[in-house]
């Protein structure tokens, strides 16, 4: 008997009561994260062994992801940089330079629209939007 792994599925199982936002935002991602940090009061640090690598044209990319815990809830805040050294983690979003995934937890729409609203407040923010899972084609790319 031979058992195969569904890697659609597997990655839908990640995405299952997520909220993710694309942020535009032209500025380093350590710049980011502090500026995050000062104006919404969260702890984003970076978690080296999330590090998203890929491999693409015989070439390595490697995606940091920057990490933050709710306290005393299941609910963790990812943060992605879309983009390394001219590669895409979400090529159908080339656009955005940050995406935040709220991941553990049901998000209240209340909540996810102050997080947005926060976001719009810092000065090298230009965009901010929430994405849907079905606007999401290369999902794999994302999951740890």
């Amino acid at each position: 008997m031979k058992l195969k792994l569904n890697i659609d599925e597997l990655n839908e199982d990640f995405f299952d009561d997520t909220r993710l936002l694309g942020i535009i935002a032209p500025t380093k991602n350590y710049h980011f994260c502090w500026q995050l940090n000062n104006s919404l009061g969260v702890k984003f640090t970076l978690n080296n062994d999330l590090e998203i690598h890929l491999r693409k044209k015989r070439r390595d990319y490697f995606f940091n992801i920057y990490q933050w815990q709710e306290p005393e809830s299941f609910l963790v805040h990812y943060l992605y940089h879309n983009h390394h050294d001219g590669e895409y983690l979400l090529p159908e979003f080339k656009h955005i330079d940050f995406l935040w995934l709220m991941k553990g937890d049901f998000v209240e729409n209340e909540k996810c629209q102050w997080i947005k609203n926060a976001i719009k407040n810092i000065a090298s923010v230009q965009l901010v939007t929430e994405l849907t899972n079905e606007q999401i084609k290369n999902k794999g790319n994302m999951v740890f």
